[in-house]
């Protein structure tokens, strides 16, 4: 899915930094006459990046416009029988978002649903991850009867060195919480889906394919040159002050300065006429007019504003700034959950390539071997839903392989 498939979950933020993502509903119409009806072909995705099962928000277009719905859950096929405008149905998702998702309280999506049960009286509750209040639903709404009677499934928690199930309670995963490291990728998820296999496939001979080449990269991007380049800059940053400080402020705020930083970055790389090196040092000090360059987010900020489809020739033009940002192994994450933003929402067609990209970075010296493995072995909801952090991970596989092998070629040699 394209870069425009995705929208914010709250659509009433504008701002392309908001942390919390999902696919744009889409919608078919199918048949003719009596028989007319209209399906939503990404429904299952949509409601994975809202953490409820799909039949839900379906469910909630039936009540609000009083109509026939039906599910197989087994082939993700979501119906609303009538002929439904997309807009329609996507002003009736954000309904359904501010009734039985956002937090009443700070209005974040990172909420699961809680059936309590007091006597013969059942409410619905929405438990919020990310404030940790508690706040009720409307249970007048006709979808609190369908949700009492279909309530969502509890996974029982637990830790798992090599368990099958997601260590998380509530709906669709929603158990964790937004900065919390999941459980590492589970042994049962070895029944590997098409995708991870044709990856593999393609990738089973990536120890050939370790040095990335002239024809791929070009003379001048080579990663020696890129380095020599990364020398030079951090000459010309020498003497750029970097403020102290812990992260201050949200990304999610259209007006804080991760927003700002990340709109200045996308309005102004386009413009520097060739003179890269100028472009990222204006950029490292923009980052520090607004006092964030030393933090962890704004390396996200950069990955997200800067990197596109053409991510593997970008690296080597734009390593060099991601080479005087990143200071510790907090920000080498903050660029993965980049990466992951960029291959698993923005251009998932990169997923194949996502091996060629770590490697890319891990030869700049921008990632260590022992933090990308972490993070290749331990699911996360920091910055993508939990089954885009998978896909994600699984794409990488290849990579971790020939680290593990080249950290056991080097043991060898030193015996």
């Amino acid at each position: 899915m394209a870069s425009a498939g995705i929208v914010n979950i709250r659509r009433d933020v504008d701002d392309k930094f908001y942390r919390y993502r999902m696919p744009l509903l889409t919608t078919k119409i199918e048949g003719k006459g009596n028989g007319i009806k209209t399906v939503i072909p990404n429904m299952a995705d949509v409601a994975r990046a809202l953490s409820r099962p799909p039949t839900y928000p379906t469910k909630f277009f039936g009540c609000e416009l009083g109509a026939q719905t039906s599910f197989d859950e087994k082939n993700e096929r979501y119906i609303v029988n009538g002929a439904h405008d997309a807009n329609r149905l996507r002003e009736l998702l954000d309904g359904f978002i501010d009734k039985f998702v956002l937090c009443k309280s700070c209005k974040n999506p990172e909420t699961e649903l809680i059936i309590l049960k007091q006597g013969r009286t059942e409410d619905i509750i929405r438990d919020c991850k990310a404030c940790g209040e508690r706040t009720g639903v409307d249970m007048r709404h006709k979808l609190t009867t369908f949700i009492l009677k279909n309530p969502p499934v509890k996974i029982k928690k637990g830790k798992k060195k090599t368990g099958t199930g997601d260590a998380a309670a509530g709906v669709g995963g929603g158990g964790d919480s937004p900065d919390a490291e999941a459980s590492p990728v589970e042994n049962g998820a070895e029944s590997d889906d098409e995708l991870t296999k044709k990856i593999k496939a393609e990738a089973k001979d990536l120890n050939d394919d370790t040095t990335l080449t002239k024809e791929e990269w070009s003379a001048d991007t080579s990663p020696e040159a890129v380095k020599q380049r990364i020398k030079a800059l951090e000459g010309g940053l020498a003497g750029v002050s970097i403020a102290n400080g812990e992260d201050e402020g949200s990304d999610d705020d259209a007006n804080s300065p991760y927003s700002q930083l990340g709109k200045w970055v996308e309005e102004s790389k386009d413009s520097h006429e060739g003179d890269t090196k100028a472009f990222l040092v204006a950029a490292y000090k923009k980052a520090e007019e607004l006092g964030i360059e030393k933090k962890h987010k704004s390396v996200l900020v950069f990955a997200q504003a800067l990197f596109t489809d053409d991510v593997l020739n970008e690296i080597p033009q734009y390593g060099a700034l991601f080479a005087k940002t990143i200071t510790s192994e907090k920000h080498q994450k903050a660029l993965l959950g980049g990466i992951e933003r960029l291959v698993g929402l923005s251009h998932p067609d990169l997923l194949p390539a996502v091996p060629k990209i770590l490697m890319a970075l891990y030869q700049l010296d921008l990632l260590e071997e022992e933090v990308v493995t972490q993070w290749g072995t331990h699911v996360s909801k920091k910055y993508t839903d939990k089954e885009t952090s998978k896909r994600v991970r699984k794409a990488s596989e290849p990579f971790l392989k020939w680290l593990e092998e080249a950290d056991d070629d080097s043991d060898d040699d030193e015996q």
